[in-house]
């Protein structure tokens, strides 16, 4: 990990701005340890110092001249300096990605996108709102309520709260790397930072959206306008879970322009026999860029199935479907599709993406107070994962590419 961050520019400012101070513990072994103690899962400085003083080749590794650990307050102020320079750490994170583009053809190809809660070590809310390193000025509360079926058809509810973060990521979903993220106070709306993330990375990573052929998302990204920005300024297919918006009850509507043509809210469209009023789910039959439309087939002659109307029905040769007909239910990777179902379960990716954070990062036991410290340690964890990626695969060993841990 250690050769492959790209880390020599950070370097160079903070050993200009020591420039003639105190060196008895040089600025890179500094750095080294630091990343090291999260590597090796140290959630706090005590526990790395530790390991520091029994690891002899560790220290070597880092930098460390002799058996002298640095003392606690030596890494406090060295992390008051780092918090200074957090912009660097997010082009280091932009240069990995940069590589791992280079060196993977199909490196972002495939996004997914989503939130994840990470608590502050604080627990709740104080009254006193002055900041003195005790107590989270900049934390407050979120909450993340999860609903669904269960396989006897009852209905679920789970509401999770916290108070501190949110970190919003968008990653690869194929080879589970992230690519762009964000640190905000919990209460963020995960639609509204997806707009943000997006518009980040027409800044900083413009060649990915270029490359980026769908994008994934669960319900929290459910909108109209990021559904259509995602495919009409950045050709990118939204594959994003769809809530039940429908409150007058209607199971479906008329489709604009047919008269036995209805569609549910999850994009089924059905097709009702002018003879018999049987009703009958109509075939996917694919995207038409050009025209910004999605064909559908007849049932009847698709699957063979004997329509006693098919003579006198309207849709018999088929029909298209605009857009805009509407935005969030008709998207141009059709959702009624088995194809819909592939690219949204690699939805997953992002999942695995957070409980590695969770496990092997450290972000369920930390001692994190505040936006900044929150920022720079979200943003070296990133820089890790990609570091350890780039090296693996440098080194011939692509299958670990996502594993901390892995033997080398």
């Amino acid at each position: 990990m250690l050769e492959h961050m790209p880390d020599e520019e950070l370097m160079r400012q903070l050993e200009k701005e020591r420039n003639k101070g105190r060196n008895d513990y040089p600025v890179r072994a500094m750095w080294n340890s630091m990343l090291a103690g999260i590597v090796f899962q140290h959630d706090n400085v005590e526990k790395l110092r530790r390991e520091l003083g029994r690891n002899g080749q560790l220290r070597a590794m880092c930098g460390f001249k002799g058996k002298a650990v640095p003392p606690a307050w030596v890494y406090t102020r060295f992390l008051k300096k780092i918090v200074k320079y957090r912009e660097e750490i997010d082009k280091i994170f932009d240069r990995l990605v940069e590589e791992l583009r280079d060196i993977l053809p199909a490196f972002g190809k495939h996004l997914a996108i989503d939130s994840k809660a990470v608590s502050s070590f604080a627990k709740r809310q104080n009254k006193n709102r002055t900041p003195d390193g005790r107590r989270d000025t900049d934390a407050d509360y979120g909450k993340k309520e999860y609903r669904g079926k269960d396989k006897d058809g009852r209905p679920w509810e789970k509401i999770v709260k916290w108070f501190g973060y949110k970190l919003h990521l968008v990653v690869d979903s194929s080879y589970e790397l992230p690519i762009a993220y964000k640190v905000t106070k919990a209460s963020a709306a995960d639609v509204t930072e997806g707009h943000a993330l997006l518009e980040q990375m027409e800044q900083r990573q413009p060649e990915i959206l270029e490359r980026a052929e769908t994008l994934a998302g669960d319900k929290a990204y459910d909108d109209t306008e990021f559904i259509k920005k995602c495919w009409d300024k950045y050709q990118i297919k939204p594959v994003i879970d769809i809530r039940n918006m429908w409150r007058d009850g209607e199971e479906t509507r008329l489709l604009t322009g047919k008269e036995n043509v209805v569609y549910n809210f999850k994009g089924n469209v059905y097709c009702y026999c002018p003879e018999t009023n049987i009703r009958r789910e109509m075939k996917c039959g694919g995207f038409e860029k050009d025209r910004n439309t999605l064909k559908k087939l007849c049932p009847a002659e698709y699957y063979g199935i004997e329509c006693k109307g098919r003579e006198r029905c309207p849709v018999a040769q088929g029909i298209r479907i605009s857009l805009t007909e509407d935005r969030r239910i008709f998207t141009p990777i059709d959702r009624a599709s088995n194809k819909w179902e592939k690219e949204y379960n690699k939805r997953t990716g992002v999942e695995r993406v957070n409980s590695r954070l969770d496990v092997s990062f450290g972000f369920e036991i930390h001692t994190i107070r505040g936006m900044a410290k929150m920022e720079v340690r979200c943003g070296l964890a990133l820089c890790i994962m990609l570091a350890m990626a780039v090296g693996r695969i440098k080194e011939k060993q692509a299958d670990k590419m996502k594993s901390l841990v892995a033997a080398a």
